[in-house]
Parts: C-alpha cells; sequence; structure tokens
C-alpha cells in the first residue's frame, strides 16, 4: 500500500518553519501545548467558521518569557483588524482571557489567495456547501489557481459527492506534483464541506516551485468590458 505523508510535516525543519517557535522546560511543554491548540481553535472559529469569513489560511504563534505573539496570515486583512483596529483590539483582549497571558496580535496579508493550499481548499468547500456541482468547483479553483502562476496543483474531493448513497473519490490535477522532492515547495491544505448528506473531505496541493526559485504570481485582472481577441 502506498504511505502517504502530509507534505507540510515532511518538509517542516528541512525547508518550512515551524508553525510553533518556542523552548519550553519539560513541565511546561504540555500546558503550552494545549494553548497553542486553543489559540488556533479559536480564531479559526470566529474567522474561518462564521461570516463574513476572514480567511485566515494560518497562525504562528511566538512565545518569550511571558508574552505570546500571534501572527495571522489572512486574505482579508481589513475584516479582522476592524475600523480603527477596533476587532484586533477585541481579538487581544478575548484571547489573553483565554490563556491568561499577555498576547500580541500581528496581522499579515496574503496576497495571492489562490496560491494558498488552505484558502483554495476552504473555497471548495464552501462551494459544495452551497450546493454547487462538485467537478464544477473543483475544475474553476484548478484553472484560477493553475491561471495565477501555480506550477501544479491536485485536488482530491471524498465523500457522498452530488448526494451519491455510496461515498466515493474524485481527484483533479494540473501540471506537475513532486511530493518526494524535499526542495519542491509544496503546499497543502484541508478542509471538510459539512453538508445535509454528509461531510465532504476536500484535500488540495500546490506545487509552488522549488525553494529559492520564487514564482512570479500572474495578477488576474477583471473587466466588465468586451474582450479583444488577440490577432494570429
Amino acid at each position: 500500500m502506498g504511505q502517504k505523508v502530509n507534505p507540510i510535516g515532511f518538509r517542516t525543519g528541512v525547508t518550512l518553519d515551524w508553525k510553533s517557535r518556542w523552548y519550553a522546560p519539560k513541565a511546561a511543554y504540555g500546558e503550552f501545548l494545549i494553548e497553542d491548540h486553543k489559540i488556533r481553535r479559536f480564531v479559526d472559529d470566529r474567522f474561518n467558521r462564521r461570516e463574513p469569513y476572514a480567511a485566515v489560511s494560518k497562525v504562528e504563534i511566538e512565545r518569550t518569557r511571558s508574552d505570546v505573539r500571534v501572527v495571522l496570515h489572512t486574505a482579508r486583512p481589513g475584516l479582522v483588524i476592524g475600523p480603527k483596529g477596533a476587532e484586533v483590539d477585541k481579538l487581544r483582549e478575548e484571547l489573553e482571557d483565554l490563556v491568561d497571558r499577555k498576547i500580541t496580535v500581528n496581522i499579515v496579508e496574503i496576497k495571492h489567495p489562490d496560491l494558498d493550499a488552505q484558502l483554495v481548499a476552504e473555497g471548495i468547500a464552501e462551494q459544495l456547501k452551497k450546493r454547487v456541482s462538485f467537478r464544477r468547483a473543483m475544475k474553476m479553483r484548478c484553472d484560477a489557481t493553475m491561471a495565477s502562476g501555480a506550477k501544479g496543483i491536485r485536488v482530491r474531493c471524498s465523500g457522498r459527492l452530488g448526494g451519491a448513497e455510496m461515498a466515493r473519490v474524485e481527484t483533479q490535477m494540473r501540471g506537475s506534483i513532486p511530493l518526494q522532492t524535499l526542495q519542491s515547495n509544496v503546499g497543502y491544505g484541508y478542509a471538510i464541506a459539512r453538508t445535509t448528506y454528509g461531510a465532504i473531505g476536500v484535500k488540495v496541493w500546490i506545487y509552488l516551485g522549488k525553494f529559492g526559485e520564487e514564482i512570479e504570481p500572474i495578477a488576474i485582472e477583471s473587466s466588465r468590458g468586451p474582450r479583444r481577441r488577440a490577432r494570429l
């Protein structure tokens, strides 16, 4: 049988940095780990599971002796910051009450959401909840990601697709996904679409090129006017 490993865990510590960056004595390690899980779950419930969705892709946590620094990577920083920073201040107070420590919140904008595997997976899952055809949703996101400059993408949906009685797996792929090469920058995202007929899992792999050979994302301009046909 094929052995599948998480592409992020496979590269963490080799070519990717850790999402939690701190050291702790043995007695405090378990407490810090539970606090990190509480922070991540709270942020996900608040910004990704309720409207308006702020599209928070990743939460990084750094610790000093007494302070905790939380870095949110989001495609919609305006929704997280709020008017005059009111939402950030409210979030910081709620996190401080949650873990009983002094917390600093930083916001990092994701400029190209179509190249972020977690946001692509969340987008497909959201469309499946709205009863969009799963093949159409997968194809549209694959095409948008490739048009943004990715070198490859693979989307895998599993569950009662289209409300079928028997669960099955559907996969769509564009370009190449070199999963076994540590030098390849492969993003991985996983989301669950909880529909009326059951849960559907969505997995997304996006190949951005080798580390150090950064791709230049292609800006896609949307115009309402008629398109000009290129001369052949």
